[in-house]
């Protein structure tokens, strides 16, 4: 078990100490869809859901996620993000997001790319879910890492 990062000797979770590695400009982006009824599509083009912009509001969630993934996830570290960037796009049957995240550290940012992708499809669920009974999340992926 010992080989394993996130576990110690006894085979205990525990957080990685990052402290003796340097530095290193870092970068994640990833993406997830969500499948809509084409009504549910077509009121959200028309801005017509009582809970607001559907778009607009999932971007922020995604990026407030992004900033708080460590409270989501029990072994990630804390970081210091330098940017946060998430799009949400209307297509056909659904809502494409995709976010890029970085941090000038010790340590990667794919979770809190991915974190940020899967509050800002969690956002759109919700605020669709009086109108559309079938939406379905998925095809969350990690598209990149990065360091420098």
């Amino acid at each position: 078990m010992s080989d394993l990062s996130h576990v110690d000797s006894a085979g205990r979770a525990r957080m990685v100490d990052v402290g003796h590695k340097p530095n290193q400009q870092r970068v994640a982006r990833a993406s997830g869809k969500i499948q809509l009824a084409r009504h549910t599509a077509q009121l959200i083009a028309e801005n017509a859901l009582k809970k607001g912009h559907v778009l607009t509001v999932a971007e922020i969630a995604g990026v407030q996620a992004a900033k708080k993934t460590s409270d989501w996830i029990p072994l990630c570290h804390p970081l210091a993000l330098t940017c946060v960037k998430v799009e949400a796009s209307l297509v056909d049957d659904g809502v494409v997001i995709s976010s890029e995240v970085s941090c000038a550290g010790p340590t990667g940012v794919e979770m809190e790319a991915l974190v940020a992708v899967s509050a800002a499809l969690l956002t759109v669920y919700d605020m669709c879910k009086a109108v559309d009974k079938q939406m379905r999340i998925g095809d969350i992926v990690l598209l990149e890492k990065t360091k420098e």
